[in-house]
C-alpha cells in the first residue's frame, strides 16, 4: 500500500537542516563543466528513489521532466512551474515542466520537451539535452526521468494557462547549497514519510516558492551528482 498524499507540507515540521554540507563548487556550475559531468558520468546511484512502493493498487507509468537550467549571464537558473489552484493533481504545487509519457514518444526526452513545449511554450530547439538523472517513482506511482538540458536564450514562453499558473527561475547556486535544503517528517498511522523542502523568495518579492516533495528530490539528487 502506498502512504498517504500529504495535503498541506507547510504545516509538516522541519526535522532539521543540512548546513553540515558543502554546497556544490561554483566551478562546476557552468554550462561546460556540467557538459563534462555528464559525459563523465559513471555508477551514480541516487540517493533519494522517491515514495512509490511496490504492491500499489495503482500500476508503475512512465513520465518524464525537463530539469532546464537556463544559461544567463549572472549564472545558470532552474526553471521551475507553479501549477494553477483548480488542478485535481499537485494543485498550486511547484514543478517541472513535465508529464506523463505518451505512445508517440520514443525516449524521456522526447515526453520532456514535448510536455516543456506544451506546457511553457519553451522550443525543443533551445534545449541542449545533457543527460538524464535517475528514475524518481512518486507516491502517486509515475516513474519520472529527469531529463537534464541547457536551455539558451532567447526566447518566449507562452504558459498553458489550465496548468500553468506561473513559470519562474531560482539560481542553480542557491538549489546546489544544502544549508537552504530542508528535512521534514510526515508523521501518519502505521509509519511516516521524510521529505525535503527549499523554499525559495526573491529578493524584491513578498512571494515565497515552497519548493518541495518530488521536485526538492530531484534537486537533491542533482546535488548528489554534481558532488559524485
Amino acid at each position: 500500500m502506498s502512504p498517504p498524499r500529504i495535503k498541506d507540507p507547510h504545516a509538516v515540521p522541519v526535522a532539521g537542516h543540512d548546513h553540515h554540507l558543502e554546497p556544490v563548487d561554483p566551478s562546476r556550475l557552468t554550462p561546460e563543466a556540467l557538459r563534462q559531468q555528464f559525459r563523465d558520468a559513471r555508477g551514480f546511484e541516487a540517493p533519494i528513489r522517491g515514495d512509490g512502493a511496490a504492491g500499489a493498487p495503482r500500476a508503475p507509468a512512465q513520465a518524464a521532466v525537463l530539469v532546464g537550467l537556463v544559461v544567463r549571464e549572472h549564472g545558470l537558473q532552474v526553471m521551475l512551474t507553479r501549477r494553477t489552484d483548480h488542478l485535481r493533481d499537485h494543485a498550486g504545487q511547484i514543478s517541472f515542466p513535465g508529464g506523463r509519457s505518451e505512445p508517440e514518444d520514443d525516449s524521456p526526452e522526447a515526453t520532456a520537451l514535448r510536455e516543456a513545449e506544451e506546457e511553457v511554450g519553451l522550443p525543443p530547439d533551445r534545449v541542449e539535452l545533457l543527460g538524464r538523472l535517475p528514475d524518481y517513482t512518486t507516491v502517486t506511482q509515475f516513474v519520472v526521468t529527469p531529463v537534464v538540458g541547457l536551455v539558451h536564450p532567447p526566447f518566449e514562453l507562452t504558459l498553458d494557462a489550465f496548468e500553468v499558473a506561473e513559470a519562474f527561475e531560482v539560481p542553480l547556486a542557491f538549489l546546489m547549497t544544502p544549508a537552504h535544503h530542508r528535512r521534514h517528517v510526515f508523521q501518519f498511522e502505521g509509519g511516516q514519510r521524510q521529505f525535503l523542502s527549499m523554499p525559495w523568495r526573491q529578493a524584491d518579492a513578498a512571494h515565497e516558492y515552497f519548493i518541495w516533495g518530488a521536485t526538492a528530490a530531484m534537486l537533491r539528487n542533482l546535488y548528489h551528482f554534481l558532488r559524485h
